[in-house]
């Protein structure tokens, strides 16, 4: 389920940036969200072939971090007014669901290693 949602939020985020750079002519901020949104899906790849459950964990850590910070860019660039309220709302709803389920992975992937 995490798989096909930040591979999907992942698409989504590819498509606002060549919104962003071709028709809003945003190149620096947009490269920040890019990176973020992007990696998140990356790292949630890379997680499935984790060498160990630290690894597994470690990979989901930051896969939230990174989710985190991709709110952060959406934030700006709504508030200097580059995404409408539409499209800020449809994406950083996204961007929870997801950090919810990577929550969720975290606490429960803890919760084992600690048994």
């Amino acid at each position: 389920m995490i798989q096909a949602k930040s591979l999907a939020f992942a698409i989504r985020i590819v498509k606002l940036y060549k919104y962003l750079t071709e028709k809003k002519k945003e190149f620096v901020l947009s490269k920040q969200l890019l990176r973020s949104g992007t990696l998140v899906g990356a790292l949630v790849r890379e997680a499935e072939h984790a060498q160990s459950k630290a690894d597994f964990l470690n990979k989901m850590n930051v896969a939230l971090k990174e989710a985190n910070e991709t709110m952060y860019w959406l934030i700006l660039m709504k508030e200097t007014d580059y995404l409408t309220k539409k499209q800020f709302d449809s994406m950083f709803s996204d961007a929870e669901e997801i950090i919810k389920l990577l929550a969720s992975i975290v606490k429960t992937t803890k919760a084992k290693l600690n048994k």
